[in-house]
């Protein structure tokens, strides 16, 4: 038997990003919409996504994969990025050679949590978009659903226009739910706030686990800190979100949430893993110091023990600091690369990241069985319905 890691299992890739086509919207809406909706010019020497006549990203910027380059400098147009980022064909080829037999796909031009969205001002606009590209995203895994994962985006904004999106994408065969970790950042309720228990509820109905994706409010990343450089700011930045869902976390164990809700499953998307021991070693201190049970008796488990019924967490680059926690939640943790992001495994040439498989033979290939099934591919199977391969 090889005693490569990814020759001796289904692997999946529980975190990607899907460089969206220039036409996802305008080929859906630009007849109703015009120019309103996220579309794609030619500015200078770069293909930049416009909304109206203000640009709101570049497919270069989230693509870094296989550039030699890093934040600002990044590729110029679709025909200088390696086509897996945007073409399904592709991406499968690029899977297959990468050895991967599945992925998740989250967005770019949305936002990490829909917050993008907003930034179209109008409410019926915004949600024809979240629903164009809900419905592209299944077109483009149509090429093999099987090993293509959507997850959906939503209308966060509107609570009864979520409710109704995820009983329609639960239709269209998507595998998950992604939520905005940060709704106060846009004038929303926080998440343990009784104001989200419809989608809760609706997520358990359709039987789709939640994610939360790091990155949903991006000021962090895009504002001034104090001069330090560009390049400096952006790996601060980059640095700083991956602990965005240590308060996310909190506010759905302290708040109540998993208790109300213990069939709903959240997932930490590219949040990485080391600092979960830490968290979960922390919130129980407090729980017990602050008495919480004694203001809150129907809460029956400890914030470890939610945590292990029902949250789950991923990682790409730890090292050292991930073996405590595979350790400790070993049926909890996923493994995924972030392709083809600038933070993913796929980064600029001469950077220390290795291959996937060769991250995961060097770095994860002496733990338990058990553990290894579990963080390459049975947790993500279960949590997303994956139809493995045949032995």
């Amino acid at each position: 038997m090889s005693t490569a890691l990814f020759d001796r299992f289904p692997v999946i890739d529980m975190d990607t990003h899907l460089t969206e086509p220039a036409d996802v919207w305008s080929a859906r809406l630009a007849g109703k919409w015009g120019d309103r909706i996220p579309h794609v010019e030619r500015r200078g020497a770069k293909d930049v996504w416009l909304i109206g006549d203000q640009v709101v990203g570049a497919p270069g910027a989230y693509t870094a994969a296989g550039f030699d380059g890093s934040f600002p400098d990044f590729p110029d147009t679709y025909q200088d990025l390696p086509a897996a980022a945007y073409d399904a064909t592709a991406r499968l080829a690029h899977m297959d050679e990468q050895k991967i037999w599945a992925q998740m796909l989250y967005p770019n031009v949305g936002g990490f949590g829909s917050a993008g969205f907003l930034k179209l001002s109008e409410p019926e606009l915004m949600l024809d978009c979240v629903r164009a590209y809900n419905d592209f995203l299944v077109e483009w895994a149509s090429a093999d659903a099987r090993r293509l994962l959507c997850a959906a985006a939503m209308p966060f904004w509107d609570v009864a226009a979520t409710v109704k999106e995820i009983e329609r994408v639960a239709g269209l065969g998507h595998r998950a739910v992604l939520a905005c970790g940060q709704p106060q950042a846009f004038g929303q309720p926080v998440l343990a706030d009784r104001h989200w228990d419809p989608v809760w509820s609706a997520a358990r109905a359709a039987d789709l686990p939640i994610s939360f994706h790091v990155g949903g409010d991006i000021s962090e990343v895009t504002h001034d800190a104090g001069g330090i450089g560009i390049k400096a700011n952006f790996g601060r930045a980059s640095s700083i979100i991956i602990l965005d869902n240590y308060r996310c976390i909190a506010e759905l164990i302290f708040g109540g949430v998993c208790h109300r809700f213990p069939e709903v499953r959240f997932v930490s998307v590219e949040s990485g893993a080391g600092w979960l021991p830490f968290a979960m070693e922390a919130f129980d201190w407090q729980w017990r110091n602050g008495r919480v049970g004694a203001e809150h008796p129907e809460y029956d488990l400890l914030p470890s023990e939610y945590f292990e019924r029902q949250i789950y967490g991923s990682f790409w680059f730890e090292r050292a600091s991930v073996r405590p926690a595979l350790e400790r939640f070993p049926e909890n943790l996923m493994w995924e690369t972030d392709f083809p992001h600038p933070t993913s495994m796929f980064p600029t040439p001469g950077t220390p990241a290795q291959r996937p498989a060769d991250y995961a033979d060097d770095h994860l290939a002496d733990l338990p069985e058990k553990t290894l099934r579990s963080v390459l591919h049975e947790t993500a199977a279960r949590l997303y319905r994956v139809e493995l391969p045949a032995a």
